[in-house]
């Protein structure tokens, strides 16, 4: 589900801060305080350590594990001891939900600040960072695809199964004989990881973590900047995109480089917004060296900085064009030069396209019409699913060159329109991954938002991450757990406009005193 930004036109700072806005909530006379909300951080805290302790057993674990072996722990992997282990990697993940929810439910009440939100962030994501890979295996291939053009292999052209090791070795099936999709700054990335950890699986995934994180560094130091332009509230921002459980789960406990892609965009759009064309250019650039996605922002970018040009509309764009392709060329032909790889990841994007799910508009789709055409009698679905996935992908073409011209007024109505496609990238892509949500949530966040907005997004975050199992497997036709993933999303999303749904306050009242007085947020 795309987030909806609110198009109206932002207060001014002092509006957003000096009072509580009344047609938001009702405060029943108490002035409120902005104190750290200690009880909903431990509470998110205790969900990110289960998540930890689970993880160890029902995550992507080693094939041949250096921790569970056949000691005692061995007992996590199989049978009841598994079942066990999972059990407790989806009640941490309850946990972490409910403290996010209720601190969503601070901050849209003014109740909570920033620094509030950074200490969650820090305090949910720390256990994490430690955690077998959670709900996927992709960072496997991540370092396998490293370890290819570590050893003078294409990885663009030949997949993981060309090695042996243990990191080939844990490579999920699907990716062992398929080329690496991702651009040269992150091949870079991946060689990189591999020298510094070694051969050693465990270390390697800590190690690569740990360097995608700096993605998100990247975009809580840029929220603030983007948040001046764009309207919005910097807590809600942080909230949204820093102490989600998409991304403590999804982003960081994976990991995956779709942290490290926003973050270099996000800070790219604020230095474009800040004036500064050249080195905003060049980090978006950076960014679809990382995943290609990220050039769906550039030329809106283009936009920007023709703004600030004199003559009519068309001649700006010409004489901002230029020098953007020249920096975009200086920045991918250095990371391509610099990690030693070709420009064979152009013919590696339709890799993930093997993947069917119907998380994936135009995939989903061509399921349904496959299913009735199979009604009647036997049918491949590849052609089906293929014609689509065409027809998304024009309408993904159309929507970019509609939006991209109604943005050639430059400014932040560029910004707003990139969210858009971005957002739109994700839901008519051939494959469509649960963190793909993220892509345009990190420019979409800084803008203003209603509590209505806000509630999708947390439903649509819950569903997304129960769309896969804590292993990696997807989970998405499994329909008993469907239904009750999308109960809990609607559980999640009225949770955060009506207090307590239901009506639970009173057997744990104590525990979560410091905000049960949360006043209601009127819809």
């Amino acid at each position: 589900m795309a987030p909806i930004v609110s198009v109206e036109s932002a207060p001014n700072a002092s509006d957003r801060t000096s009072s509580t806005p009344a047609d938001l909530i009702s405060l029943g006379g108490r002035h409120p305080g902005r104190p750290l909300p200690l009880r909903t951080i431990l509470l998110g805290a205790i969900g990110s350590v289960l998540l930890l302790a689970g993880s160890v057993g029902a995550g992507g674990t080693l094939i041949h594990d250096p921790i569970l072996g056949d000691g005692p722990l061995s007992v996590l992997r199989y049978g009841h001891g598994r079942d066990f282990a999972v059990t407790v990697v989806y009640v941490g993940f309850a946990l972490l939900v409910w403290a996010w929810v209720r601190l969503g439910r601070g901050v849209i009440a003014e109740l909570v600040s920033a620094r509030g939100v950074l200490w969650a962030t820090a305090a949910w994501l720390a256990p994490i960072l430690a955690a077998p890979p959670l709900f996927s295996r992709d960072v496997y291939s991540y370092l396998g695809q490293g370890l290819l053009a570590l050893h003078g292999l294409d990885p663009y052209g030949v997949g993981p199964a060309m090695l042996t090791g243990p990191i080939p070795e844990n490579v999920h099936p699907t990716w062992q004989t398929t080329p690496a999709p991702y651009g040269p700054l992150f091949m870079g990335v991946a060689k990189g990881v591999i020298l510094l950890a070694g051969h050693d699986v465990i270390a390697s995934v800590i190690v690569m973590r740990l360097v995608l994180l700096g993605g998100l560094v990247l975009l809580i130091c840029a929220l603030p900047g983007l948040v001046r332009h764009l309207g919005g509230r910097l807590p809600i921002a942080l909230w949204l995109v820093a102490a989600s459980p998409m991304t403590v789960v999804h982003l960081v406990g994976g990991p995956h480089n779709d942290m490290l892609m926003i973050g270099l965009l996000a800070t790219g759009t604020l230095a474009m917004l800040n004036g500064r064309n050249v080195l905003g250019i060049g980090l978006v650039s950076a960014a679809m060296a990382v995943k290609a996605t990220a050039g769906l922002a550039l030329p809106f970018l283009v936009w920007m900085w023709a703004a600030r040009l004199e003559g009519p509309t068309l001649r700006r764009f010409s004489h901002a064009v230029v020098p953007a392709l020249g920096v975009f060329a200086v920045v991918f032909g250095g990371c391509t030069a610099l990690a030693k790889v070709g420009f064979g990841w152009l013919s590696a994007l339709s890799a993930p396209g093997m993947i069917v799910n119907y998380l994936s508009s135009p995939t989903g789709v061509g399921q349904a019409v496959h299913t009735v055409l199979s009604l009647f009698g036997d049918l491949n679905i590849w052609p089906i699913v293929g014609t689509t996935r065409t027809l998304g992908s024009m309408l993904l073409l159309a929507l970019l060159a509609w939006n991209w011209w109604q943005a050639r007024d430059g400014g932040t109505e560029a910004v707003r329109r990139a969210a858009i496609v971005l957002c739109c990238g994700a839901l008519l892509s051939p494959v469509v991954l649960p963190w793909y949500l993220t892509w345009g949530l990190a420019l979409a966040s800084a803008f203003a938002w209603t509590p209505r907005a806000l509630s999708y997004v947390v439903g649509a975050s819950i569903a997304l991450v129960l769309a896969y199992y804590p292993d990696g497997e997807q989970a998405m036709y499994n329909w008993p757990f469907v239904a009750v993933g999308i109960g809990a999303a609607v559980l999640g999303g009225i949770s955060l406009v009506r207090f307590d749904p239901l009506g639970l306050s009173g057997p744990i009242k104590d525990f979560t005193s410091d905000l049960r007085r949360e006043p209601l947020i009127r819809r």
